[in-house]
């Protein structure tokens, strides 16, 4: 039975149609099988270039390209498939492919024909000039971008750069240009070069690709070499074993949207695969992989440990259902535990785990009372109406509070972050309590009245027989901590967080409770660039301890960068701050993938917007007969809205213009419609082309939004809305569209920012 290597798909091969992915899949399961069955026609050529390619048969009109390593002691050989063509053009390529062992760095590299060779990567990596031979000729005189820190020669005998690309890149110019050749180079030189564009160091680059310090052991013979490089960090970018059958089937089906699943970059895979004794925090912008990491690293410590109880939860309902998926997307087989608690791995948002912990925790008694002050709290499915019952007992109590605090956001945004997260039940407590990260200071009568508004805020929904979600959250907080007091245990061995910026302090202290301190026991992935909801917290307050246990992605995988160049300009000027409090950047941040730039379209009034939004969606699918441009599924088209209302009359307004769209909520998406959905509701998601509509001055920030904070808090609220629109942006895989009508948002730049 051979051993199975898969190289992620080739730029160069031709996309397959849903008939030949079938065969190709018959074909390798036949090849792990039995690799001598006459039937795959397995056959070396007599031209080749490197004796190990060969060509194996999938029908009358197509062929593989594989490499043949055979074992040393003699047992089953090792094939690596790296892609099908039609048949004269496969014999032709694998004449001219080869595989060999980075001499430099340790890499395996697998080189198709023509396409992949060095005699043209040239042609696929250079970027033509328009300007002309004169212009040329002035650019040759210019400066080299890279000059000042390198030397080509460290590009090849330090990084071991493609001599011919190396050579480019170090006579790029300006950063432009050092990034289109990054976008088109292979593998791991693409990487590299987007590293040296951030302006990284060559040593931190090899770091961050787990290049080998002995990249070549001259002990072990060719074949020997190739296997060992096989494991390096950097390799796996481009080659992967596959063992299960059901994740072979998926990687040939799933293609190249679905390549995140087994082809990770080493950074990513590196924090996926390493063990940390304590909490772990990994940061980084929308696209960069976090979520991926974490997917990835949640199956890992399955994998690891089968009787482990491992959470991995998000803010809702709705990015939590879209985890589990990718998860069994990744791998079907994976053990999903039904009850928190039990072995495998347990999927759900926050306040749902909350809920769990308390339904399955029995008396509460002792817990309501250390956070609400009283025993009597039951568990029922009741859940407080917030925003009415503040602003009911606002009105009802005379408190004294001057009215802009005596608002439900105020008030709420007060009770969770101190007097929840702290256990206040008295006066006395409240008014002493620190309040850090609140923006509005209050003196000794401004507590009595808030405090006063608090009781008769507990007082209604007691008679109401309700909780609020961050009171179960706080409550089941408690309890986790009383169960661990009286020698009890917890309830997980790891914990995994996604989109942890969006948590606030209920949160966080369940999560503290809900796993012990110990190796591995939190993983937390975030943006403070992405924070949508609530005020911002500081993990030390509630005994997470990061202590330089913390790293941050910044190569983007899923916007071009045009669209990511746009979306990082919506923050630019503003200052963010980490859950740990530093400062937050986006200095680093760069795209694997180019594309146009985004359109700003400004619109007469309200129905011309609604008409220019329907004419570009219905362009992308169902393009004009004769355009070059291909129809776009209209699932993967989406157009947001800042809120529900414009949601509804956009939906409408596309049916009357004969464009099928449905509005997306809680829902899952609806294939073969165009989705429109609100700002909040896109995060977590990507599209290929996006449209963000109504983006003027009164909608983009939200006027009414704005007016609802106390002046001290505006600043905030406003970051929040500038995230708002950032994480709406970075929403596009490919094409990006601004649309709006009278004056437009203070939010966007000019398209040339």
């Amino acid at each position: 039975m051979a051993n199975l290597v898969i190289a992620s798909n080739s730029k160069a091969m031709p996309k397959l149609d849903g008939s030949i992915k079938n065969k190709v899949w018959a074909f390798i399961e036949k090849l792990s099988a039995d690799h001598t069955s006459p039937g795959l026609h397995i056959e070396p050529l007599n031209a080749a270039v490197d004796p190990r390619v060969r060509t194996g048969r999938v029908d009358l009109h197509f062929r593989a390209i594989l490499f043949k390593i055979d074992d040393k002691l003699g047992d089953d050989p090792t094939f690596i498939y790296m892609g099908t063509w039609p048949h004269d053009e496969a014999n032709k390529l694998a004449e001219r492919s080869r595989l060999r062992v980075n001499p430099i760095n340790g890499v395996l590299e697998g080189i198709i024909g023509e396409l992949d060779g060095e005699n043209d990567r040239k042609k696929r990596t250079v970027v033509p000039d328009p300007r002309g031979e004169l212009d040329r000729a002035i650019k040759a005189q210019t400066k080299s971008y890279l000059a000042e820190r390198f030397s080509l020669a460290d590009l090849t005998g330090r990084l071991g750069l493609d001599p011919d690309l190396a050579e480019r890149a170090y006579n790029a110019t300006d950063e432009d240009t050092l990034l289109d050749i990054a976008a088109n180079a292979v593998g791991w030189q693409g990487s590299a070069l987007l590293d040296l564009a951030t302006g990284l160091h060559i040593d931190t680059i090899r770091e961050k690709h787990g290049f080998s310090d002995i990249p070549v052991d001259d002990a072990l013979d060719e074949d020997e070499q190739i296997l060992k490089a096989l494991e390096q960090p950097a390799s796996k970018m481009q080659f992967t074993f596959v063992e299960d059958n059901e994740e072979l089937r998926r990687v040939i089906e799933g293609g190249d949207f679905a390549a995140w699943r087994t082809f990770l970059h080493p950074e990513q895979r590196k924090y996926v695969e390493q063990n940390h004794n304590g909490a772990f925090r990994l940061s980084g912008g929308a696209g960069t992989g976090k979520t991926v990491v974490a997917i990835h690293r949640a199956r890992r410590l399955a994998q690891a440990d089968p009787t482990a109880r491992i959470v991995l939860t998000t803010y809702n309902k709705t990015l939590a259902t879209d985890l589990k998926a990718a998860l069994l997307t990744l791998d079907p087989n994976v053990a999903i535990a039904d009850r928190l608690g039990e072995p495998g791995i347990y999927v759900g948002g926050i306040d749902a785990l909350g809920n769990a912990v308390l339904n399955q925790s029995g008396d509460i008694a002792d817990a309501a009372e250390n956070v609400l002050g009283y025993r009597g709290a039951e568990l029922t499915h009741l859940r407080t109406n917030i925003d009415k019952t503040w602003r009911d007992v606002a009105q009802s109590v005379s408190s004294g509070l001057d009215a802009k605090l005596a608002t439900p956001g105020f008030l709420e945004n007060e009770y969770v972050a101190v007097v929840l997260a702290n256990k206040v039940t008295t006066l006395e407590q409240y008014a002493k309590v620190a309040r850090p990260g609140r923006g509005v200071r209050l003196s000794r009568p401004q507590r009595i009245a808030v405090w006063k508004l608090v009781e008769a805020y507990r007082r209604q929904a007691r008679m109401d027989g309700s909780l609020s979600f961050p009171e179960v959250l706080a409550l089941a907080a408690e309890q986790l901590r009383l169960r661990a007091e009286k020698s009890k245990g917890h309830f997980a061995d790891h914990v995994l967080v996604d989109e942890a910026q969006d948590l606030h302090a209920t949160h966080w202290a369940l999560l503290r409770n809900l796993v012990a301190e110990g190796a591995n026991d939190l993983f937390i992935a975030e943006d403070s660039h992405q924070r949508i909801y609530g005020q911002p917290v500081v993990l030390s307050r509630f005994g997470i301890k990061i202590v330089g246990r913390a790293r941050r992605l910044t190569l983007n995988y899923r916007t071009t960068a045009q669209n990511l160049h746009f979306a990082v300009s919506i923050l630019s000027g503003a200052e963010y701050k980490d859950l740990e409090q530093g400062e937050e950047s986006t200095a680093e941040y760069r795209s694997v993938r180019l594309g146009p730039n985004p359109q700003l379209v400004e619109c007469t009034d309200a129905a011309d917007e609604l008409d220019k939004v329907a004419d570009l969606v219905r362009s992308w699918i169902t393009p004009e007969e004769g355009s070059d441009e291909p129809a776009v599924d209209p699932s993967t088209v989406a157009v947001l809205t800042r809120g529900q209302a414009d949601r509804s009359q956009f939906v409408r307004a596309l049916g009357e213009r004969g464009i099928d769209a449905r509005a997306l909520d809680s829902n899952p998406a609806a294939p073969g419609h165009v989705q429109v959905l609100t700002m909040h509701r896109s995060k977590g998601m990507e599209f290929s082309r996006v449209i963000l509509a109504g983006v003027d001055h009164a909608h983009v920030p939200s006027a009414a939004t704005l007016r609802s904070v106390p002046e001290e808090e505006r600043d905030e609220a406003m970051l929040r809305e500038r995230s708002l629109l950032y994480v709406a942006a970075s929403r596009a895989r490919d094409a990006l569209v601004v649309t709006w009508s009278g004056k437009k948002s203070e939010l966007l730049g000019s398209p040339s920012e």
